[in-house]
């Protein structure tokens, strides 16, 4: 398999072998069900669908129900298709996070970033403001400063860095090294931080 899917449970720290503090966020990832296998000859491409997280049946599409009972599994919360695997896996299987990742790989982790609601340009972009307290700028330390032209072009551009709505986006950070694998209690360990809060569903691949 080239991924998997879990549970973003919070961060920690541990000592490397010279003493050195790494910090870590541990992911319970998986176990994972295998919900479908696609090939080229019924759906053009090769695929792997893997679904993870207990659900309430009554929340669950009838439909989604009905895909998930032909892999004799339950209503599950999110189902994720990965492309690229190398092991041979059956309709039905139970893929743990030992059977993916081993100490020492990099992956890549997906997830949805906090919200942060609507913000200003020095939260969202960077920004410094706009500056010094003198001349008449008593009230703009925070503020954008020019975004257009005046006679021409009469407008402002699209895509002009501004204030807006700021974070609930989806996030992908590569190459964190897996740390520790704990397959006892399916938990992860990865070098540094993972996109999303608390009990936020993520996304390793390799």
């Amino acid at each position: 398999m080239s991924g998997i899917i879990g549970k973003k449970i919070g961060m920690t720290s541990i000592y490397s072998a010279d003493g050195t503090s790494v910090p870590c966020t541990v992911v319970e990832a998986g176990p994972c069900v295998v919900t479908q296998v696609k090939t080229v000859e019924t759906d053009g491409y090769v695929a792997v669908q893997l679904a993870y997280g207990d659900a309430k049946e009554k929340n669950a599409p009838k439909a989604l129900l009905g895909h998930l009972k032909k892999a004799g599994t339950t209503a599950k919360r999110k189902l994720v298709e990965f492309k690229d695997f190398a092991n041979a896996v059956n309709l039905g299987d139970t893929i743990t996070v030992a059977d993916v990742f081993k100490e020492g790989e990099f992956v890549d982790a997906v997830g949805t970033s906090k919200g942060k609601g609507f913000q200003g340009v020095v939260k969202r972009h960077g920004f410094s403001g706009v500056g010094g307290q003198t001349h008449g700028q008593h009230n703009r330390q925070r503020h954008p400063g020019s975004v257009g032209a005046s006679s021409f072009p009469s407008r402002v551009f699209p895509g002009t860095r501004m204030a807006g709505r700021t974070g609930g986006d989806r996030v992908t950070i590569q190459n964190l090294k897996v740390i520790r694998v704990i397959p006892e209690q399916n938990l992860i360990l990865i070098s540094g931080s993972v996109p999303g809060a608390k009990n936020s569903l993520v996304i390793l691949q390799k």
